[in-house]
C-alpha cells in the first residue's frame, strides 16, 4: 500500500491523480473536496521534486508518490493534470494497467479514437472510449463551447468567431509569477505607456512564457506559431469545437489575446444560426442551461468580468445581443474561471462520469 493512503472501500474506485501539486492539480483537488465524494481511495502523484509531501484532499492529507508503471495498479481512473509530454508517456501505461485516462493536456484531444468531452454538452461521448483515455478541452474552448453548445441544441449553430482575452494562469504558475513580477516592477511609475517601447525598456528580458510584455499591456498572440500565422490556441478552439459539437465543417475563426488577468479567460463570440436569433428566446436557452450563469443586465452594468468570475465554477454569459446586421446572429460575452470549469471541474467531472457509468 502506498505511504499515506487508506485501503479503498469495497465497491468504490479508486481515483489517481497524477500532477497533483501543480496549477491545476491543486486546483483539482480543491474541486474535488467540494464535491460528493464516490472515491473509496485517491492516490496522488507528482514529479520527484514533490514526492514525499503531504497535500490536502477530501478532509484527509496524503503523501505524494512519483510515477512507475506499477503506479495504477487497482486505479480505476487516473486524472492527469500534467503537461502534454508527461500525459504522452504515462497516459498509455495507466490505460493498459486498466484505468481509464482523464488528460487534461492537449496530448489526445485530436486523436480519434479519444473522445473530447464537455460533461455539459456530449457527456455521451465519453461512452466510447477504445484507448482508454478521455480528453477534455482546452481552457480557450471550454467558455464559449458551454454557450454555443446549449445554443446549438436548440438553434442549429453555422458558424461562429471569437475573441478570447487570457488569463496569465493560463500559461501555468510561471505565467502567474511573471505578470506579478511585471506589475511589481512597473507600479507607481505613471510615466509609462506614453511612448513606444517605454514597458518592455522598463521590464527587461523578463518575459516569461510571453512574447511581450503583459502588465499595462495585451499579447495578440497565444501557443505556438502554425502555418498561415495562426497559432496552436487558435487552431485549438477551432479543431476542438467541431469535435466536441460534431460538426466537422463547422465554420471557426479565433483570434487569441493574452491580458494581464491573473485568472479567468473571457470570450466575446458572434455566433451565426441556420435561422433567425431571437435574443429573448437565446437568453431563456442560458437561462436553463447546466454550468452557465446568464448576468446580463447592462443598464444597471450588469455583466460578468473575470474579476467578478474567478473561483467559481460556472461560465458566465453577458452583452447577450442580436447582431446590428444579421438577423441570424447573436454577440455575446463570456467569462469563466480557466483554472476551474476551464481545466480541473471538467476534468473532475468526467472522471466521476467514467467511474459511475
Amino acid at each position: 500500500m502506498i505511504a499515506g493512503q487508506q485501503p479503498a472501500p469495497e465497491n468504490k474506485p479508486t481515483l489517481a491523480v497524477v500532477g497533483a501539486t501543480g496549477v491545476v492539480g491543486t486546483v483539482a483537488r480543491q474541486v474535488l473536496s467540494t464535491r460528493d465524494n464516490i472515491w473509496g481511495r485517491v492516490r496522488l502523484f507528482a514529479s520527484a521534486h514533490s514526492a514525499g509531501r503531504r497535500v490536502p484532499v477530501l478532509g484527509d492529507e496524503l503523501e505524494v508518490d512519483v510515477l512507475t508503471p506499477h503506479a495504477f495498479d487497482g486505479v480505476d481512473v487516473a486524472l492527469f493534470n500534467a503537461p502534454e509530454e508527461v500525459a504522452r508517456t504515462w497516459a498509455p501505461v495507466a490505460a493498459e494497467r486498466g484505468a481509464t485516462v482523464v488528460d487534461g493536456s492537449a496530448a489526445f484531444r485530436m486523436d480519434h479514437q479519444v473522445p473530447l468531452v464537455v460533461a455539459e454538452v456530449n457527456a455521451h461521448a465519453a461512452r466510447s472510449r477504445p484507448r482508454g483515455i478521455v480528453a477534455s478541452p482546452g481552457c480557450a474552448t471550454m467558455g464559449p463551447i458551454l454557450a454555443l453548445g446549449a445554443l446549438h441544441a436548440e438553434l442549429a449553430l453555422r458558424e461562429f468567431s471569437l475573441a478570447t482575452y487570457q488569463a496569465a494562469s493560463g500559461a501555468g504558475q510561471s505565467g502567474v509569477e511573471t505578470l506579478y513580477d511585471q506589475i511589481s516592477v512597473v507600479a507607481g511609475d505613471r510615466r509609462l505607456g506614453a511612448t513606444p517601447g517605454d514597458v518592455r525598456r522598463t521590464i527587461g528580458g523578463e518575459l516569461g512564457p510571453f512574447p511581450a510584455p503583459l502588465a499595462l499591456n495585451v499579447v495578440p498572440w497565444v501557443g505556438t506559431d502554425i502555418a498561415g500565422g495562426w497559432t496552436s490556441e487558435e487552431r485549438g478552439v477551432r479543431d476542438e469545437s467541431r469535435k466536441i459539437l460534431d460538426l466537422p465543417d463547422l465554420k471557426v475563426s479565433t483570434t487569441c489575446v493574452q491580458v494581464p488577468v491573473i485568472s479567468g479567460h473571457s470570450a466575446v463570440i458572434h455566433a451565426v444560426f441556420e435561422s433567425e436569433a431571437d435574443p429573448a428566446r437565446a437568453a431563456g436557452i442560458l437561462r436553463d442551461a447546466p454550468g452557465v450563469v446568464l448576468y446580463d443586465d447592462p443598464a444597471r452594468q450588469e455583466y460578468p468580468t473575470p474579476a467578478d468570475v474567478v473561483g467559481t465554477d460556472p461560465v458566465w454569459v453577458g452583452r447577450l445581443r442580436q447582431s446590428l446586421d444579421e438577423p441570424r446572429a447573436l454577440d455575446m460575452f463570456v467569462s469563466g474561471d480557466n483554472l476551474r470549469k476551464g481545466a480541473a471541474l471538467n476534468a473532475v467531472q468526467i472522471a466521476e462520469l467514467v467511474a459511475t457509468t
